[in-house]
């Protein structure tokens, strides 16, 4: 009886240790699968961004240090907690610190800089990379930028 016991505690032993492998094989892979996703996210979203924050205003020689929104360049008033974009394609929102601002598109960065150029559209904030002699054909791009 005691050697029945004996091999049953060494397959259950066994058994435990496969399971940890297995687990152990999954959490690595698991990881493995983020760092792979994170890295890929961090190049795609690689924008060009600033902050302008709140400044205190003044209007009719009085300083003004309460605000009821952000102020763009344009002097347009923006409540907070809004977002827009603008006519030069960045993505912009408005929060009681100031207004984050980033591009909306990617810069094409890797490509024939020979053949080909970038054509920059402001109607869908993208760029279109083509061959110089004849814009209807497309170029390969493999790296972009913001």
């Amino acid at each position: 009886m005691d050697s029945v016991d004996m091999v049953q505690t060494k397959h259950a032993n066994f058994f435990v240790s496969d399971n940890h492998n297995v687990f152990n094989g999954f959490l690595r892979n698991t990881i493995l699968a983020c760092l792979l996703v994170l890295s890929i996210s961090v190049s795609l979203s690689n924008a060009s961004c600033f902050f302008d924050p709140l400044k205190p205003g003044t209007s009719d020689g009085c300083l003004h240090t309460t605000f009821s929104g952000c102020s763009d360049s344009k002097g347009e008033l923006h409540e907070f907690g809004s977002k827009w974009r603008t006519d030069d394609c960045l993505d912009c929102s408005c929060s009681k610190s100031g207004i984050s601002c980033c591009t909306s598109y990617g810069t094409p960065v890797d490509y024939d800089t020979e053949k080909c150029i970038k054509i920059f559209n402001k109607e869908t904030c993208t760029y279109k990379v083509v061959e110089k002699d004849d814009h209807s054909k497309e170029c390969v791009v493999t790296g972009w930028v913001g």
